[in-house]
């Protein structure tokens, strides 16, 4: 079978999308679809259905993901064996800004491990923006939040929202809240807003931002509290202590996700490697002792 068949047909079931498959693969949704077809011939049975507006595997379809991984992984490791280090292209990672300090260094670390002279290309950015720029081939890999119930890319851990505060400010002494939020495409803007809301807790939106770094000199200047993912937590700040009643926040995936073509290190079998390692040992440790 056609090894860029193969690899378009992966990007279609890891996305669950045509449309973001067909980005990533730099092919237009009709190029993606006749390819899909194509497949299908060669393979000599339907590996799709339509289950209203979504695209399903057949059985012959789940059949045929094993070993259309198997043979990518063994096509991708047959070429990385042809190259060294030195003579690769940068490598560009994407990270959301407030995994910057605690998790991208460990990743950085593993990768370093392996290709000591590789050079690396570090993007921040809002989980949103990653995920374009990797479907894009703008980057080749990312780290990013994903939806809990998601099969999107590699787990690198399981976190939950906490709310953080300077260990010093006293935020009970204001009539109302003073809370410095991420915007509201982050699910922890809208679980700390709604919990609130229902629970009847004055509050007052200091700030909102896409950028944590500016979320976190706010709280470290003791202006506001946040709601952030655990791995933001930095060493001079606390969690907010459970005796205040602050409402639950929602727990997340953090994954890493790898772009369907570019790179010529990435590849869906190395992708897994780093992630199988990465949560072999403990950022917040690595984090903590840098």
């Amino acid at each position: 079978m056609d090894i860029d068949l193969l690899r378009a047909y992966i990007a279609v079931v890891d996305t669950g999308s045509l449309t973001r498959a067909a980005r990533q693969v730099h092919r237009t949704q009709a190029a993606l679809s006749m390819q899909m077809k194509r497949l299908e011939e060669q393979a000599g049975c339907s590996l799709f259905f339509k289950e209203g507006r979504n695209l399903e595997l057949t059985p012959d379809g789940k059949q045929l993901v094993s070993y259309a991984r198997r043979l990518l992984a063994l096509h991708d490791e047959a070429l990385s064996q042809l190259r060294t280090d030195s003579a690769l292209p940068p490598l560009r990672i994407g990270s959301p800004d407030d995994y910057a300090q605690s998790l991208l260094p460990q990743l950085v670390e593993i990768i370093q491990d392996q290709y000591p002279e590789l050079q690396l290309q570090l993007v921040c950015a809002p989980t949103v923006k990653l995920r374009t720029l990797v479907d894009e081939g703008e980057l080749d890999l990312t780290i990013l939040t994903r939806a809990v119930d998601s099969d999107e890319g590699h787990v690198l851990m399981h976190d939950r929202g906490i709310w953080i505060q300077h260990p010093q400010f006293d935020w009970q002494q204001h009539a109302s809240i003073p809370l410095a939020l991420y915007e509201a495409d982050c699910k922890f803007h809208s679980a700390a807003l709604d919990g609130l809301n229902k629970t009847h807790r004055p509050y007052r939106l200091k700030a909102l931002s896409a950028n944590a770094g500016a979320l976190i000199a706010l709280v470290r200047r003791g202006m506001a509290i946040t709601a952030a993912a655990r791995a933001s937590l930095s060493p001079d700040l606390v969690e907010v202590a459970p005796i205040h009643e602050l409402p639950p926040l929602p727990g997340i995936d953090i994954a890493l996700v790898s772009s369907a073509q570019g790179h010529p290190l990435v590849t869906a079998n190395w992708a897994g490697e780093l992630a199988r390692r990465f949560t072999s040992t403990d950022p917040f440790e690595s984090a903590q002792s840098a």
